[in-house]
């Protein structure tokens, strides 16, 4: 079980982010003690909605919650849902430390660890290796880098336009510097900075967006030191596949 939702706001460089917050329906879960989760999504795959629910996000974090009584936090990148703002790589990265510290801020919350699906997954890697309070990452089905989007800017400018994730007409007004970020924003160089933390990659062989040769890479970089996990026939939505949520929230019970 969890408490009755709370909808809450972040702020990152002036924009307002829609989130949502879980917190396990026990006593003690507003208590002191409570492991923390920021939760994130990736890129969409059908044009962006401002109804909110973050694609069933709530929902998962609220699974997660209920069987493990950490609090969860999940909330929309600029540009999707609610949030205002419009999408660039590197905005997504400021939204997911404003994340962090709100979640930093909550009370009971005695740590954060960041897990994230596809983008959100490459993202938190990022963070983390940016941000020493972050104490663990879970990346699921994710990049090991954008480079490959870079190469034709203009092209994933009109994509994140039909998306709705790019909603004013003028925006990028400077293409090279919005795009220079997907060259920047790299997990494969920061998720060496991660060890000895825990690191939890899961991938599926059949992922038709993100190949497997990604986590593998990504595991290399750790120079091993993480926990991958292959899951034979899984395609890239790990978020609807039992077996990763299983492993997701098997790795949640074992932090300290």
């Amino acid at each position: 079980m969890v408490a009755p939702e709370q909808q809450v706001s972040i702020i990152s460089d002036g924009i307002e982010l829609d989130a949502y917050l879980a917190r396990p329906a026990t006593s003690a879960g507003a208590g002191a003690g409570r492991h923390g989760l920021v939760l994130c999504h990736g890129f969409p795959i059908t044009p962006s909605q401002r109804q909110g629910n973050w694609g069933g996000y709530q929902e998962l974090a609220d699974r997660l919650a209920a069987d493990t009584g950490w609090v969860v936090l999940t909330f929309s990148f600029r540009g999707t849902g609610r949030s205002g703002g419009n999408f660039s790589l590197g905005g997504w990265l400021s939204d997911l430390k404003a994340a962090t510290d709100t979640l930093l801020g909550t009370r009971g919350v005695d740590g954060a660890w960041l897990c994230g699906f596809a983008a959100g997954g490459a993202l938190s890697i990022c963070a983390a290796g940016e941000d020493e309070r972050v104490r663990g990452v879970a990346a699921l089905a994710s990049q090991a880098d954008f480079t490959e989007r870079a190469g034709d800017a203009r092209r994933f400018v009109a994509q994140a336009r039909r998306l709705g994730i790019i909603r004013d007409p003028d925006y990028p007004k400077d293409l090279e510097r919005w795009a220079r970020d997907l060259v920047d924003v790299r997990p494969l160089s920061l998720i060496g900075k991660l060890p000895p933390r825990p690191v939890l990659l899961v991938h599926g062989t059949s992922d038709e967006v993100v190949p497997v040769v990604d986590a593998r890479a990504l595991s290399d970089a750790a120079d091993g030191q993480v926990e991958l996990r292959l899951l034979v026939g899984a395609g890239h939505r790990l978020r609807h596949d039992p077996r990763a949520i299983a492993i997701l929230l098997g790795w949640m019970d074992r932090q300290g």
